[in-house]
C-alpha cells in the first residue's frame, strides 16, 4: 500500500500570490490556498518526500512528520529545492546525513547553493546531505524499494518524474517523450501538473493535462502545480471529466 499526502499543490509563487487581488487569491476556501508543490509518500515502510521547496519547514510541521528516509528532487528550480536547509532537525533526530536522490546536474546545483553544508569543516548545525546520483533511464532503490525515474521536459530543462509501484508523480512538465509515457502506463494513480487554462511555454495547461491523463489511462489523475490563473477550486473541480480531480494541500490518498 502507498499513502501519499499533497504537502503543496501551488506553483512557484504559491497561492495566494503576494499583492494579488484576484478572486482566487482573496478566496476564503482553504482549497484555494496552495503552498509550493511537494508530495509526501509512505512507500511500504519508507517515508519519502518529493521536492523540498521554500515551504518545506511549514509543510513538515503541518504534517507532523518526525521521520524522513529520503528526499527525491525533480529538478533544481528554487520552488523545489530552497527548503533543503530545513532537513537539519531530521539530521539531529536520526543521527545521519539525509539521502538526496537527483540527477548529477541537480546535485551540482545543490552543492553550489548550499556550499556551507559541504565545507571540509562545516559549522555545527549545518545540514548534512548524502548525495545520490540517479539517471532517468535506470530504476534506482531507496532501501529495498525500487523507483522508476521518468524523463519529462520543462521547456528545454530536463526534469525527472517518479513512479513508485502504482503511483506516478510528474511536475513541471510541458512535453514527455512517448517512451517515457509508456513507463507511466498501468499506473493506478497519476499526479500531473496543470498550471492554468491557457497554454504555457514550459508547463502543461489543463486541456493538455487532461489529454495526457486519458492517454495514460490511470484510474485516477490528480492535478497539481496549480497557479491562481487556473481558477477557483470548486469551479474547476466541477468541470473535470470522470477520473480527473484537482488536488489540494493536505489531501491524502491511498493507492
Amino acid at each position: 500500500m502507498i499513502r501519499a499526502t499533497f504537502l503543496g499543490t501551488g506553483t512557484s509563487q504559491g497561492v495566494p500570490v503576494i499583492g494579488c487581488q484576484c478572486k482566487v487569491c482573496l478566496s476564503d476556501d482553504l482549497h484555494d490556498h496552495r503552498l509550493r508543490s511537494s508530495l509526501f509518500v509512505r512507500y511500504h515502510d519508507l517515508d519519502i518526500v518529493i521536492d523540498a521547496g521554500p515551504d518545506f519547514r511549514q509543510q513538515m510541521l503541518r504534517a507532523g512528520q518526525q521521520h524522513l528516509d529520503a528526499i527525491l528532487l525533480t529538478h533544481e528550480h528554487n520552488d523545489h529545492v530552497a527548503g533543503l536547509d530545513d532537513v537539519r532537525p531530521f539530521n539531529f533526530r536520526q543521527q545521519r546525513d539525509m539521502p538526496i536522490y537527483a540527477e548529477a546536474h541537480v546535485l551540482g546545483e545543490i552543492t553550489s547553493r548550499f556550499a556551507y553544508a559541504f565545507d571540509d569543516h562545516p559549522y555545527p548545525g549545518a545540514p548534512r546531505f548524502d548525495r545520490i546520483c540517479i539517471q532517468p533511464e535506470h530504476p534506482f532503490q531507496v532501501s529495498t524499494q525500487f523507483i522508476q525515474p521518468i524523463r519529462v521536459w520543462h521547456g528545454s530543462m530536463p526534469v525527472i518524474g517518479f513512479r513508485m509501484g502504482e503511483l506516478t508523480y510528474i511536475t513541471d512538465a510541458k512535453t514527455i517523450p512517448e517512451e517515457e509515457v509508456d513507463k507511466m502506463r498501468g499506473t493506478r494513480v497519476l499526479i500531473l501538473n496543470a498550471l492554468r487554462k491557457e497554454p504555457h511555454s514550459t508547463h502543461l495547461h489543463l486541456e493538455a493535462a487532461i489529454a495526457l491523463a486519458k492517454e495514460v489511462g490511470a484510474e485516477r489523475t490528480y492535478f497539481t502545480h496549480i497557479s491562481h490563473s487556473l481558477g477557483m477550486h470548486h469551479e474547476v473541480s466541477g468541470s473535470l471529466p470522470d477520473g480527473c480531480l484537482l488536488a489540494y494541500d493536505d489531501l491524502t490518498i491511498i493507492v
